[in-house]
């Protein structure tokens, strides 16, 4: 039954991979993605997948969120380490100059740059995660971004993503509507579930990139998450 459930990944290119003009165009989606975030569970899945690594962090801790879109992820994990003692201080890191200015709203600081070669030294930042950004890359690219982020953490590399499944696109296609998405996000967003990884894809990805089994745990809302401790990759 799970065979049947799950379709083969496309590689399709969203409608919003490509550099738009149309700044309206990008803030909508982005709100869209936003809302979708919260009524399919994403922040809670990407703040599930972090949590256990708070006892590790020191009072005031730092966290990069790669393509961080509206920042709402990292926004709730401040408000989980804050429940923790911790005050963690966010980067938004996205490549849109027009998303990277919504963000800032929502961050300590945002970068307008790539996360194929991040803009941080070594070691640099306690936690480095993305959330419903590694399906836009794949191949080479896909294992430039696991080694970048496995290279800039410190304590922890957590990566959150969807799970491959038709239920989970025709799922987010329907709630589109009453929802209010727009058709541009209700494209991209069925896109991006079959674009979405299935645990045995996503652990396997991470172990190409940077040689670390990690345990991938399937979440409410179709969504999948994986952490590891970053390794030296050159020792």
């Amino acid at each position: 039954m799970a065979g049947l459930l799950t379709p083969r990944r496309r590689y399709d290119s969203e409608l919003l991979d490509a550099p738009s003009e149309d700044e309206e165009l990008v803030l909508r989606t982005v709100r869209d993605i936003r809302r979708s975030n919260a009524v399919f569970r994403g922040a809670r899945a990407a703040v599930a997948e972090l949590e256990p690594y708070f006892n590790g962090l020191r009072a005031e801790a730092t966290l990069l969120d790669v393509g961080t879109g509206f920042g709402d992820v990292p926004r709730a994990a401040v408000r989980a380490a804050r429940g923790r003692g911790i005050a963690l201080n966010t980067i938004g890191l996205d490549t849109e100059p027009v998303i990277a200015g919504l963000a800032a709203r929502s961050v300590s600081q945002v970068v307008c740059g790539s996360g194929l070669t991040l803009p941080f030294g070594a070691g640099s930042v306690d936690i480095v995660m993305c959330s419903q950004t590694l399906h836009h890359f794949r191949d080479e690219e896909e294992t430039a971004l696991l080694r970048e982020m496995n290279r800039v953490a410190r304590v922890a590399v957590v990566v959150s993503d969807l799970r491959r499944n038709w239920i989970a696109a025709g799922g987010f296609w329907i709630a589109s509507f009453p929802l209010g998405f727009h058709r541009v996000t209700r494209h991209d967003g069925v896109l991006s579930v079959l674009r979405g990884y299935t645990r045995d894809e996503l652990s396997n990805a991470v172990f190409s990139a940077v040689g670390v089994r990690p345990v991938v745990h399937q979440r409410l809302g179709f969504r999948i998450t994986t952490s590891w401790v970053p390794v030296d990759r050159e020792s």
